[in-house]
């Protein structure tokens, strides 16, 4: 067997593999999803019961003391039983356990982003390997561009995705606000436009999270250090990972995607004094954020 038939065979292999891990929490997570409905359907049954078990006893409280005694006996012994029932909360499959898999999935599907300086923001200045951005204080004289952001201080990528799965990783331990997303091509230009967002904020000690659309909380915790990006376009799914820790932030599917999409990167401006953020994307297959960024030569 020839050299380029076994990388071929080896790719072939790696690509059913993830297939089939994705079909496999695909399945997962629907059975969790109808044990859940199941469980809701149950606890809604027995909230039910016990509403009516409620009205009737207040309707007999208004009886006589006497009569009131006589009916309360087996007016319990009816409803002994569903005082007493325990619902068994739904046993449903943790995902983590596939953690391993998907970080070695996300790893073969990671490409390096390369940011795109007509797009940035006045207030952003673009690292010269196109990698990182940073913060200023006054905004800078750019010239015109009919793509530059206006609204906030963001900067989109050069890449643009119709089709297939894509990941990235990004740098943002030196970031204390930071927006990551996945924008609908000149739609991400305004603040109305079509986006899926991931907004970190430092707030005293906690780090939390938000989600859009619709805006959601996510979670309270430790800041983190590098953000994953995953998306399947067909699959119609959006995905954000701690990748120090190796587990999912928040999860967007079943989204219906029009058009290229690209890769959406935004700092928070301050409001008066010095703001040092800055954050960096990663390039594959390396342990720290530092080197030459490739650009992409092509897109899957």
């Amino acid at each position: 067997m020839s050299c380029g038939v076994g990388l071929r065979c080896g790719s072939d292999l790696s690509l059913n593999s993830n297939k089939m891990l994705l079909q496999r929490l695909d399945d997962l997570g629907r059975e969790n999803m109808n044990k859940l409905k199941e469980s809701e359907v149950r606890l809604s049954e027995q909230i039910c019961s016990l509403q009516k078990m409620i009205a009737e006893l207040e309707k007999k409280c208004g009886q006589s003391a006497s009569v009131l005694l006589q009916v309360s006996c087996p007016f319990f012994n009816r409803s002994e039983s569903l005082l007493l029932q325990c619902l068994e909360p739904a046993r449903i499959t943790d995902l983590s356990l596939c953690q391993t898999g998907i970080s070695k999935m996300l790893k073969v599907l990671q490409r390096p982003i390369t940011l795109d300086p007509k797009t940035a923001h006045p207030c952003l200045i673009v690292s010269e390997d196109l990698r990182s951005i940073r913060l200023r204080n006054i905004q800078q004289e750019v010239p015109g561009h009919p793509e530059r952001l206006d609204f906030s201080a963001t900067v989109l990528g050069v890449e643009s995705f119709t089709s297939g799965r894509h990941y990235w990783e990004v740098d943002v331990e030196k970031a204390t606000q930071w927006q990551l997303g996945i924008g609908r091509g000149s739609a991400s230009r305004h603040a109305s436009g079509d986006k899926v967002l991931l907004t970190g904020s430092m707030m005293g000690t906690d780090f939390t999270f938000w989600a859009f659309p619709p805006l959601k909380r996510v979670s309270l915790r430790e800041q983190m250090h590098r953000v994953g990006v995953f998306l399947d376009y067909e699959y119609g799914q959006i995905a954000f990972y701690d990748v120090t820790r190796q587990s999912l932030i928040y999860n967007f599917s079943y989204l219906t995607f029009h058009g290229a999409l690209k890769p959406i990167f935004s700092l928070c401006i301050s409001r008066g004094g010095t703001n040092p953020d800055s954050l960096s994307i990663c390039l594959p297959h390396v342990s720290s954020c530092t080197g030459t960024l490739s650009p992409q030569s092509s897109l899957v």
